[in-house]
C-alpha cells in the first residue's frame, strides 16, 4: 500500500529539490535554529516532540527548532507520529499498520510488526487507513524526518479524531507499553489557537505551553475547555505527555512560539504555533 502525498505542492513544495530547499529556509529562519541540524550519536533522552502543521511558510520555523532538537538528540529506529483528525474520515482513532507513505523526497515505510502491537495494546484504536487517506497532520511532519534521519527510520501514523482524557490515556499507555523496550521518538502534531487575535492567541495559548509544560495532560485538557482554545490537536499532546511519563519523562521545555502574525504582519486573525519537547 502506498498513501500518496495529499499536501506536495500546497502545504510544502511539491518537488524534491524545492522541498528540500524549503526545509532548509525553515532551519535557517530567524524564527528557526537558524543552522542546519546533524544528526549526533546523542543520548537519546528524547521522548515526545509537540510541533505544528500547518504551512510550512507559516509555522515551519517553529517546527524546524523541534527538529533540530532531535538531530542533537539521536537517531531513533521508529517515530509514531500523533494528529488530529481534520477531515471527519475513518474511525475515532485510526492506525496503519502497512505500506509506505510517499513525499517527494521518497518513500518512509510503517513499522507493522510496532504499529499492530501498538494497535493490540489498545482499546480504542482501529486499524484503518481511510483516516489517514486526506489528513494534513501528519504528513507535513515527513519531510523533516526524511530531511534529518534520511531512510534509517520507521513511523507508525495515528489519526486521533476522538481526543477527550480517556482516549489519550488509552493511546499514550498503549505506546508506552508496545515502545518501553525500543528506540522510539513520538511526535505530536498540533497547532494552536485558531484565527483570534494576536492578543488573544498568546493569551490562550500560554495557558495551553503551561499546562504541557507541566507534562500534565488532565490540565491540558481541562485548560483547553474551559478556555475555549482552539487547539486542534491536544489529543495528541495529552497522549505523548501520557506516554513519555510512562517511558520515564521528567521534564518539558518550550523551544519557539510564534504566530501567522509574526510572518505576516497580520496580528488580527492568526493562528499560534508552538515547538516542545518532552525529555527523561
Amino acid at each position: 500500500m502506498i498513501r500518496l502525498p495529499c499536501q506536495a505542492g500546497s502545504f510544502y513544495a511539491g518537488s524534491a529539490d524545492a522541498l528540500r530547499r524549503q526545509v532548509e529556509e525553515c532551519f535557517l529562519h530567524r524564527f528557526g535554529p537558524q543552522r542546519l541540524p546533524k544528526v549526533e550519536d546523542g543520548p537519546r533522552r528524547l521522548t515526545s516532540l509537540i510541533c505544528p502543521h500547518a504551512g510550512y511558510m507559516y509555522s515551519g520555523p517553529v517546527a524546524a527548532n523541534g527538529y533540530h532538537f532531535a538531530a542533537q538528540d539521536g537517531r531513533p529506529d521508529t517515530i509514531i507520529v500523533l494528529g488530529p483528525n481534520h477531515t471527519g474520515y475513518g474511525s475515532g482513532v485510526s492506525i496503519m499498520d502497512d505500506g509506505v507513505w510517499r513525499t517527494p523526497l521518497g518513500d518512509v515505510e510503517v513499522d507493522s510488526e510496532m504499529a499492530r502491537g501498538v494497535q493490540r495494546a489498545s482499546e480504542l484504536i482501529d486499524i484503518d487507513e481511510s483516516g489517514h487517506r486526506f489528513e494534513h497532520s501528519i504528513e507535513v511532519q515527513l519531510p523533516f524526518l526524511q530531511y534529518v534521519y534520511g531512510t534509517a527510520f520507521k513511523f507508525i501514523p495515528i489519526c486521533m479524531m476522538m481526543q477527550d482524557l480517556e482516549t489519550s490515556r488509552d493511546v499514550g499507555e498503549a505506546i508506552a507499553k508496545t515502545a518501553s523496550s525500543r528506540n522510539v521518538l513520538i511526535i505530536a502534531s498540533t497547532d494552536m489557537s485558531h484565527y483570534e487575535s494576536q492578543r488573544v492567541a498568546e493569551a490562550k495559548d500560554r495557558l495551553a505551553i503551561e499546562a504541557m509544560l507541566k507534562l500534565d495532560a488532565g490540565e491540558l485538557q481541562s485548560t483547553v475547555e474551559s478556555n475555549r482554545i482552539s487547539m486542534c490537536g491536544y489529543g495528541p499532546a495529552s497522549a505523548a505527555i501520557i506516554a513519555s511519563k510512562k517511558l520515564g519523562a521528567t521534564l518539558s521545555q518550550l523551544l519557539s512560539y510564534r504566530t501567522s502574525g509574526d510572518v505576516t504582519g497580520d496580528r488580527s486573525r492568526v493562528v499560534g504555533y508552538a515547538s516542545l519537547v518532552i525529555t527523561r
